[in-house]
């Protein structure tokens, strides 16, 4: 039987033991003797019986205003909860879910949106206890059916967006791909060459700190 040995958002340490017996090692810990431990610094989450631990360094730390892309991870009685590859999950509500009436008595919360499902959202408020509240009201915002994730490290965004959005343009219109960017570093690619979408991404995350980049990515969008 798995054992949980610290509480869900609690700064750990690398080596730290947290969770002993059947728990399931995830991203960012590692199981040794029965014991899963943390790889790094970071606040520790639970999934169902498996532990992970989310970095604070390099990780995305929220700020409002921001656009990302998060996956929901659970349904409250009015709202849903929704993880951002962050330290912090975001909290989106009932009224800031949608800009229609929802009769809760007639409609799940889950036929909005369903557990797994990915959503393109904003930040509205980050509060001093790091509760991180979230808003589908913009225009821009929606939920993101089909098409391919991707990760990237959140310091290479700017890279990838290019100065007036001409790194990512360039990318859509070489490969007629639909790309979104979440400012946590997750992006969504659909339609068109997905692959070579997804390849020029990469490129941009692996070899963003070099020189020439916009050359490199411009031989790789060659290929098609």
């Amino acid at each position: 039987m798995g054992k949980k040995l610290v509480e869900d958002k609690s700064n750990v340490l690398p080596g730290d033991v947290i969770a002993e017996g059947d728990m399931l090692s995830g991203r960012g810990t590692y199981k040794e003797n029965g014991k899963v431990k943390s790889k790094v610094l970071g606040v520790a989450r639970t999934k169902k019986n498996r532990m992970r631990v989310i970095p604070l360094s390099g990780g995305y730390i929220p700020q409002e205003g921001d656009n990302v892309i998060g996956k929901i991870s659970g349904i409250g009685p009015s709202h849903w909860w929704v993880e951002l590859d962050s330290p912090y999950d975001g909290y989106l509500s009932l009224a800031e879910g949608s800009d229609e009436f929802i009769d809760l008595d007639e409609t799940e919360l889950s036929d909005v949106y369903d557990i797994g499902d990915m959503i393109y959202t904003e930040v509205i408020k980050v509060t001093s206890e790091k509760d991180v509240k979230l808003s589908m009201q913009d225009r821009i915002c929606k939920k993101l059916t089909g098409g391919r994730i991707i990760r990237i490290s959140p310091s290479k965004v700017p890279r990838l967006i290019g100065k007036g959005g001409s790194m990512v343009e360039m990318i859509k219109d070489r490969t007629d791909s639909r790309i979104i960017i979440g400012q946590n570093g997750i992006v969504w690619v659909n339609g068109g060459d997905e692959d070579l979408a997804v390849e020029a991404v990469k490129t941009v995350d692996e070899r963003g700190h070099e020189r020439g980049l916009t050359d490199k990515v411009e031989k790789i969008l060659d290929k098609r």
